[in-house]
């Protein structure tokens, strides 16, 4: 990573931008949970790339939700918050991205000093990550709605571009 570039970080929930700044500040972002899986990543403010796409930020964990539902990929530093804050619990399953491996909250190492102060989990209550994904539902449902309607206005212009070249009298 060229850490003399600058970056520009495009938050998902409103698409503000911020920067210029260092790599370094960029990962610090990462680390302390302020870059979401959903948040994009430039150093030209034009091709931007998914946050969790770039390796040395090192958001390799998926957190299970529910049985079917996911949040991440993202951070350590995103999950010691998600731990501290009770939204996730002893038995929350983790996935490294990098390895595959799969793990409860209990088992994993690096989560083991979050845990020792406390002497106790707090039941999860997963309101945020539970919230992340709902709106991420509804903005997929709202797009999709979008397109749908995209795809019967171009299906009725091909109609009528059809129907003006039959009365050209062109075959097509």
């Amino acid at each position: 990573m060229d850490e003399s570039k600058k970056w520009y970080l495009m938050k998902y929930e409103d698409g503000g931008v911020f920067g210029p700044v260092t790599f370094e500040q960029i990962r610090q972002w990462a680390v302390d949970a302020q870059i979401s899986p959903l948040d994009k990543l430039s150093q030209d403010e034009s091709n931007w790339l998914k946050a969790p796409m770039i390796p040395e930020l090192e958001m390799d964990f998926l957190i299970e939700v529910s049985p079917d539902q996911y949040y991440g990929p993202t951070t350590i530093g995103a999950l010691k918050e998600f731990l501290e804050m009770g939204e996730i619990g002893p038995d929350t399953l983790i996935t490294n991205c990098r390895d595959g491996a799969t793990l409860t909250v209990k088992d994993f190492p690096e989560l083991q000093p979050e845990l020792a102060p406390a002497g106790e989990f707090r039941e999860p209550i997963r309101t945020n990550i539970r919230l992340s994904l709902q709106q991420r539902i509804r903005d997929l449902e709202h797009s999709l709605l979008e397109e749908r309607r995209g795809r019967e206005a171009a299906e009725k212009l091909v109609e009528k571009l059809e129907a003006r070249l039959a009365e050209l009298g062109v075959n097509v």
